[in-house]
């Protein structure tokens, strides 16, 4: 058993399975903002009672989102402590301004939003909601810093082999930190859309929605498209230009091209052959598009992966696969939200039974498409663990070895099994109840 593989596996599990939750509390939250502000403003009660049941699952999210984020964070030290010493002065920042900015503002407002209602007026019960879905956003932000700084590094020097911070501004601020933001942000907002669409189709095929579940879909169809489009344009291009400048290699492996091209091509189907040299089979193409996009030339070169050294290539199949896979994905929510905005208009929504189906078999994807992008972040900076600075197998840690990772794997495999059963359970359950329904009038 080699310790380094296994604790990558660890780290992919704990990170992967926290990052489910993230994305719901945070475009949850920013849907809620939305329906909180149609309930006061028009004073709808509709959209009050939307909002009091959606809320409940917002908090049951956030809460399994925090247990799972503390084991992930504890494993640094474990697991990766080379890493730790290493990146310990540049990462103490922003961590720490995640905990004291960002989750207390979150927790601390959740609870005035849960159990302030008819308690405080309107409008401090909005800025409650309001509150919560910026503390989600700005504790997003701060991990997105960490994570950015990995890829492309600034604002530091090397000193007795340990990163020291010389910049903030330029260690925050640096070259992949705002489109990475942005990308993120929006694929958080298409699924916290899509799961307000799927628990709201669920129950209109229950019959169980009363006249909330109708207006919620139709709420988050019209967002979810609007989401589901930014999250490619331009946020998604500008990020994928971003990594064709500063990680060549990455831009090499997820696009598919293993020859430097002049007019390159954009990839939209291939198999790799699994040869040496390694290359791509059963091609589809779009002759010049990939230059045209990364670079705004038709005619641009494009470094190809046989360019750059053996030891610096990422894991070349996992990385293309991930990255065609949540683009792919990102197709599809806007065939689907589209899809819904015509029945909309041809106002049919309400009644097609078909496209609740559709919408509730499709409501889980964009968390996989956001699982997809970061396996494709992740996999493709690879082999390094600071970019161009700190290789992986430098990373990990001399004093555990593989038995005690690997029981620490089958442990919290264990513990993540139930805790995501759990979750499902509460969540249908809850689900299940339904909004509460309409008050009649005497």
């Amino acid at each position: 058993m080699d310790a380094i593989l296994l604790a990558r596996l660890q780290f992919a599990l704990t990170i992967g399975f926290h990052f489910l939750f993230p994305p719901i509390s945070i475009g949850l939250g920013w849907m809620l903002v939305i329906v909180e502000t149609m309930g006061w403003r028009r004073a709808d009660d509709t959209y009050v009672r939307m909002g009091r049941f959606f809320a409940k699952l917002l908090a049951l999210t956030f809460a399994v989102g925090v247990a799972t984020g503390i084991v992930m964070e504890f494993q640094f030290g474990t697991n990766w402590a080379r890493y730790s010493t290493f990146v310990g002065d540049i990462f103490g920042a922003p961590l720490a301004a995640e905990g004291v900015f960002a989750f207390f503002l979150e927790s601390g407002f959740l609870g005035l939003y849960l159990f302030g209602r008819g308690r405080v007026s309107k409008g401090v019960h909005w800025f409650s909601a309001l509150m919560v879905a910026i503390g989600a956003t700005i504790s997003a932000f701060w991990i997105l810093v960490a994570n950015s700084w990995q890829q492309t590094p600034a604002g530091f020097e090397v000193v007795g082999g340990r990163a020291v911070l010389t910049s903030f501004v330029d260690a925050v601020f640096n070259p992949s930190m705002g489109v990475r933001f942005f990308h993120t942000f929006v694929a958080a907002l298409v699924a916290g859309a899509f799961f307000m669409a799927g628990v709201s189709a669920w129950q209109m095929l229950k019959g169980k929605g009363g006249d909330v579940a109708p207006k919620a879909l139709r709420l988050s169809v019209l967002f979810g498209l609007l989401f589901s489009i930014l999250a490619a344009f331009p946020t998604g291009h500008e990020h994928a230009k971003q990594v064709a400048r500063d990680q060549p290699e990455k831009f090499a492996a997820i696009e598919g091209l293993y020859e430097t091209q002049a007019s390159a091509p954009l990839v939209v189907f291939g198999v790799q052959n699994g040869g040496t040299p390694p290359g791509l089979k059963a091609k589809i193409e779009i002759p010049s598009l990939l230059s045209w996009m990364a670079f705004g030339d038709v005619t641009a070169t494009i470094k190809g992966i046989q360019e750059f050294p053996a030891d610096e290539i990422p894991p070349l199949w996992l990385t293309f696969v991930s990255f065609h896979n949540m683009v792919l994905l990102g197709l599809l929510f806007m065939a689907v939200t589209g899809l819904g905005v015509l029945l909309l208009w041809r106002r049919r929504l309400d009644t097609a039974r078909w496209y609740h189906w559709l919408v509730l078999v499709v409501s889980p994807l964009p968390l996989a498409a956001c699982q997809f992008g970061w396996v494709a972040a992740e996999v493709g900076r690879q082999p390094w663990a600071v970019y161009k600075v700190l290789r992986t197998s430098q990373s990990v840690s001399v004093s555990v070895g593989a038995p005690e990772i690997l029981f620490s794997i089958l442990l919290f495999g264990t513990i993540y099994l139930l805790l995501g059963a759990l979750y499902l359970f509460l969540l249908f359950r809850e689900a299940g109840h339904g909004p509460e329904p309409k008050k009649e009038v005497a």
